[in-house]
Formats: structure tokens, C-alpha cells, sequence
């Protein structure tokens, strides 16, 4: 083979190993960021939605015992797993009352990983899905806390 046929040929197979190739998504599983010992239960007003993949997310303030407000953050489930489940971005209007059960980051910073999410109109729904978080037997708040 000569030269330029053979940098035409080697060109061209790089593209193809290059085309070929299957992405790498960074995905970091639960137990890396989120701490099963540490449940928690929060009632707050929405402030923020983002339906993103691969976490959608969710902004509450949630008022502190001393009177002071939090804003905290719910990691979800992917967007089309929410949809699936019932939830839309809709439901998650800014303003809007929800009570989040979920697992508290381990850094301990104002950060969670959403289980459940009861709306204001009382539909509770699995908001998170990863494999290895914990079985939550609730599953629902029950009363109004």
C-alpha cells in the first residue's frame, strides 16, 4: 500500500472505531452520595423543578424549627421514569406544598435522595429508583405531619 491510501485507510478505521464506540455516561450510584442511616421527612414549598436527565431534581424551602428557611434539594428519578410513574413537571409548580421522604447526602449538606413526594392533592409517588438505595416499607406519609 502506499502512503496517502494508507493514511486514507488508517483515517477512515479510526472514524469507525471512533463511530462504533458506545458513550460512557458517568452514573454514580446511591450508596456514593446518600446516607441510608440518615432518613428524612420534609414538608416544604417548591421553588425550583428541574426535569433533567439523568436525575431530575427538586428545589424546596423548608421552614427550620428556629423560624429560619432551608432550601433544599431532591435528586429524582429520570425524567420518562417519573412520567411513567405518574409525575409530571406540571405537578411541581413553584409555590406549591409537597412532604418528600428520602435519605440525607452524606456530606450533610441540605441535599437528599427522594423516595416518595406527596403533592398537595395528596397523590403519593415514587420519585427515586436506584438499585441500591433502601426499601422504604411506608412508602406513603399517611397522616399530615
Amino acid at each position: 500500500m502506499n502512503k496517502p491510501v494508507c493514511k486514507v485507510f488508517l483515517s477512515m478505521l479510526s472514524v469507525a472505531a471512533l463511530a462504533g464506540a458506545t458513550p460512557v455516561q458517568a452514573h454514580h450510584a446511591f450508596a456514593a452520595e446518600f446516607d441510608a442511616n440518615k432518613p428524612v421527612e420534609l414538608r416544604g414549598v417548591v421553588t425550583k423543578a428541574r426535569w433533567v436527565n439523568p436525575h431530575s431534581w427538586l428545589y424546596v424551602d423548608v421552614k427550620n424549627e428556629d423560624g429560619s428557611v432551608t432550601n433544599w434539594g431532591f435528586e429524582f428519578g429520570a425524567p420518562n421514569a417519573l412520567q411513567g410513574r405518574g409525575l409530571s413537571k406540571a405537578d411541581l409548580q413553584v409555590g406549591s406544598e409537597v412532604f418528600i421522604k428520602g435519605y440525607r447526602s452524606k456530606n450533610g449538606g441540605a441535599f437528599a435522595y427522594s423516595v416518595f413526594i406527596t403533592l398537595a392533592d395528596g397523590r403519593s409517588i415514587q420519585t427515586g429508583g436506584a438499585q441500591d438505595a433502601p426499601a422504604d416499607e411506608t412508602k406513603k406519609e399517611g397522616a399530615a405531619s
